[in-house]
């Protein structure tokens, strides 16, 4: 199958077309600034030999609308076929949505339903599934959802202590983010440990400007950091993570606004909040030149990854590995080393030469011979697991088990 892949976000648009039978990607990209003056399109085609060729150029799209009929020509003017399925990655599917589903009116109203849950992330989402029904009329869509992934999680682990009644009504629960990120992550975790995904038992760590944590037991999720929304659990670029939820009464009794609350845990905390910058490539740098409130920043990041760590070990019958994704889990090794600091007791110990090597190819095991686990670092292929989910949806080979 020929697989366009979808992801929209609240002002950008990342695409990357799949021909599935050939194993290739033809071309992907990523499209800025949607409905503001200041956009931009990062586009790669491959050759016949996979080489790329990328380019970067100025653009202005008023909606995501606009951005995919933009989309269309280019995917015509490249070359590319028109696909036979479009996958969109929808960040919370809520407690209807386990698989992946495909899309017509009375998904479309579902999804519309979910809003409330996810106000910042599932409207773009919703608004490239519009956008490419009236592009691609005929063209069967999926909806593959970031969520789906933990719905393996038993009422124990996605449930809060709070009311029954707060849970039916008004679904306060465990949701969990990054599924797609995690579900990539154990079936290549599991192919380079030469083990069965059902044989596999891991913790995987997928830390960009947002983080999360995931303990997984025979191939499923069994518990996941975040939660009713990706706030919770690790400290983020500006997100908090793990907070006492009365320090909310605490700042209203202030007089401070709920909306301005909501923003400031959000967009002004985690890396930004306690040093002024969400990027942890400066954190670390201005960490390595003696800035003590960047010093802290970084400690305190990697002190909650490694109390994740030692939870999630209590957790499991047994872990085979520790794998490392995302921007920062992928090329910040003082972040890794923070992490694993002191857990020699649990039988996992960092090669520090191995720690500091680049990721160079599929997967880098950064463990000490010592080590009772492995330590992996590998990217994430979400576009690559969304469309192996359109396939087997569409294919009927699905298994109701998202990313297994």
């Amino acid at each position: 199958m020929r697989i366009l892949v979808i992801n929209a976000g609240s002002s950008s648009l990342r695409y990357r077309h799949f021909d599935r039978a050939a194993g290739v990607v033809s071309l992907a990209g990523r499209m800025e600034g949607i409905g503001g003056r200041g956009g931009r399109l990062l586009h790669e085609v491959r050759d016949g030999h996979g080489n790329p060729q990328r380019q970067v150029s100025a653009h202005h799209w008023r909606d995501h609308g606009e951005a995919l009929a933009f989309l269309v020509k280019l995917l015509a003017g490249s070359g590319a076929a028109v696909p036979d399925a479009i996958g969109h990655r929808i960040v919370h599917g809520g407690e209807r949505f386990s698989a992946p589903a495909v899309i017509d009116d009375e998904v479309l109203a579902a999804l519309a339903g979910l809003d409330h849950l996810a106000p910042l992330h599932n409207p773009p989402g919703i608004e490239g599934i519009r956008a490419c029904r009236a592009q691609f009329p005929g063209v069967p869509q999926v909806a593959v959802f970031d969520t789906a992934f933990h719905h393996t999680l038993a009422p124990d682990a996605f449930r809060y202590a709070v009311s029954e009644r707060w849970y039916r009504r008004h679904g306060v629960r465990r949701y969990g983010f990054h599924g797609l990120a995690h579900a990539s992550l154990v079936r290549q975790a599991a192919a380079w440990l030469g083990k069965e995904v059902t044989e596999t038992h891991l913790i995987t760590l997928h830390l960009g400007n947002g983080a999360s944590a995931c303990a997984v037991a025979e191939g499923r999720s069994v518990d996941t950091s975040m939660g009713l929304t990706p706030l919770e659990g690790l400290v983020m670029g500006s997100r908090c993570g793990d907070l006492d939820p009365a320090v909310v009464f605490h700042l209203l009794r202030a007089g401070v606004v709920p909306d301005e609350i909501e923003a400031a845990l959000n967009r002004e905390s985690g890396l930004k909040g306690l040093c002024g910058s969400s990027d942890m490539r400066e954190v670390i740098a201005r960490a390595g030149a003696g800035e003590a409130v960047a010093g802290l920043a970084l400690a305190i990041y990697c002190r909650r990854i490694r109390k994740y760590i030692g939870a999630y070990l209590a957790l499991l019958p047994q872990v085979d590995a520790l794998v490392f994704s995302g921007g920062v889990g992928e090329n910040a090794a003082p972040v890794r080393a923070g992490a694993l600091q002191g857990l020699a007791h649990l039988g996992i110990v960092l090669d520090a030469a191995r720690n500091d090597a680049a990721l160079n190819g599929e997967v880098m095991e950064i463990q000490h011979r010592d080590s009772a686990l492995k330590i992996l670092v590998m990217h994430a292929r979400e576009e690559e697991e969304i469309a192996r989910q359109v396939e087997a949806c569409l294919g009927g080979r699905g298994n109701g088990r998202p990313g297994v």
